[in-house]
């Protein structure tokens, strides 16, 4: 029995050899028919993902550009509605300013209208006023040319005359 332990654990060249040429044989039929076709799947997809990357970094520019390009259009239509805002304002208080104005000079020319008919009728008054004034002077002349006056003739015409302007008011 010593001796079969030791042929089990003994070393052979020849075995060693043929090993290690079995070992290269087997890495050559492996290399030659599963590594390359690993590689050329492996070196495939790498490039369908190269692909997308591209495809995506590509639609991320355009999107960037597409963003910047809409934002310079609301930028531009947010300003042309502040004019068109600007512009209705300005007109509104010009048209504000313009009916004001109308109004003041219809204010003007009716309160000049007014003032010369107020002073038309204070003429008028007064020479109606004048003219009665008149009249009775001469009535009271009169009376007092047909009597002599006393005071108390005197009281009475005054109070009749004060009564006749009242009645004329």
């Amino acid at each position: 029995m010593p001796n079969t332990t030791f042929e089990l654990v003994s070393f052979v060249p020849w075995t060693l050899i043929f090993t290690w040429c079995n070992l290269f044989i087997l890495f050559l039929i492996m290399k030659k028919l599963l590594f390359k076709p690993v590689l050329k799947v492996l070196e495939k997809r790498q490039n369908e993902i190269d692909t997308m990357y591209d495809t995506a970094n590509t639609a991320s520019e355009k999107a960037k550009e597409l963003e910047k390009e809409y934002s310079m259009k609301l930028a531009a239509a947010n300003e042309q509605a502040g004019e068109i805002v600007k512009n209705a304002q300005a007109q509104a208080h010009r048209k504000e300013n313009e009916i004001l104005e109308q109004a003041r000079e219809k204010a003007t020319v009716m309160t000049e209208r007014a003032h010369a008919e107020i002073e038309q009728e204070k003429k008028k008054v007064y020479e109606e006023i004048k003219g009665e004034i008149a009249d009775i002077s001469v009535s009271i002349a009169s009376k007092m040319v047909e009597r002599e006056i006393n005071a108390k003739d005197h009281e009475a015409l005054i109070s009749q005359f004060i009564e006749n302007v009242g009645e004329v008011k």
